[in-house]
């Protein structure tokens, strides 16, 4: 056989078998991921045109459910000084927008640290109520509301969280926040009923509940029956979440930072919807 003949059959030869490893690589990614990827979509929008923020800046006098200062800075290095800027911090797990994990409300139920990060990205279902709630600052979402809800847009997508929408972020730099009462100690602002949250619960992909308050619980609650039935589910809560009003009630996905710190009950959590 000539030379050109051979080697034009050695190249005819490597080609085969590049195809054969090509194709066969190919198969089994795309076995992998057929077993790896979740059978929904990810993302509750398929093509987020845009993302909102749904966390409160935190300031050291950010308004605290027991009523004192949370958040202390103190600077360690300055940029006129060192040429570069360092701050420590001190600061409470639950301040300003952040997670409630199951450890919160358990004796041995997940950290923050151990929250799944499946978890931590879902469909958003946004219940509205800042109309009774401009009537009653106690008002609580009911399973009326969350019947309500699915009457207009359908089921609760699978794996949502449920958040709360009362309009109390708008009084986050206000005393109306807290909203204490003549008394000096009951606080009024709208949460959760213990019987939502028992609803909630019977669907078993319910990933969390959030709310635009300090709390869970309404800020009436003398028990927080709605932390203790909620949290040893072993499903997490945010708390003080932001800008609820600037995403649509269904189609959102929210995506939850939550801090990675080992044994935390919570923590301060960057949180954001894709719409």
């Amino acid at each position: 056989m000539c030379h050109h003949c051979v080697m034009e059959s050695v190249k005819a030869g490597m080609l085969s078998r590049r195809s054969f490893f090509k194709g066969t690589i190919a198969a089994a990614g795309a076995a992998a991921l057929a077993t790896t990827l979740p059978s929904r979509p990810l993302f509750a929008a398929e093509t987020p045109k845009k993302a909102e923020d749904l966390t409160h800046e935190i300031w050291e006098q950010f308004p605290t459910y027991f009523g004192g200062q949370q958040l202390f800075i103190d600077q360690k290095f300055s940029h006129a000084k060192d040429t570069f800027n360092l701050n420590e911090w001190r600061i409470s797990e639950h301040t300003g927008t952040h997670i409630d994990a199951p450890l919160h409300f358990t004796a041995d139920g997940k950290s923050v640290a151990e929250l799944p990060v499946e978890d931590l990205i879902a469909p958003l279902v946004v219940i509205d109520i800042r109309a009774k709630a401009a009537e009653n600052p106690d008002a609580q979402v009911t399973p009326d509301d969350i019947k309500a809800w699915t009457s207009a847009n359908g089921d609760l997508p699978e794996g949502a969280v449920v958040a709360l929408l009362s309009g109390w972020g708008d009084h986050v730099a206000t005393e109306k926040f807290r909203n204490v009462g003549d008394d000096g100690k009951t606080m009024h602002f709208p949460g959760f009923h213990v019987e939502t949250a028992q609803l909630l619960i019977e669907q078993p992909s319910i990933k969390a509940i959030a709310v635009d308050t300090l709390s869970l619980d309404h800020g009436p609650s003398p028990d927080f029956i709605v932390h203790n039935t909620w949290l040893p589910s072993g499903r997490y809560g945010i708390e003080g979440v932001a800008n609820l009003d600037k995403v649509p009630v269904k189609g959102a996905t929210i995506v939850v930072g939550a801090p990675k710190i080992k044994g935390a009950t919570g923590g301060p959590a960057r949180i954001f919807a894709l719409v």
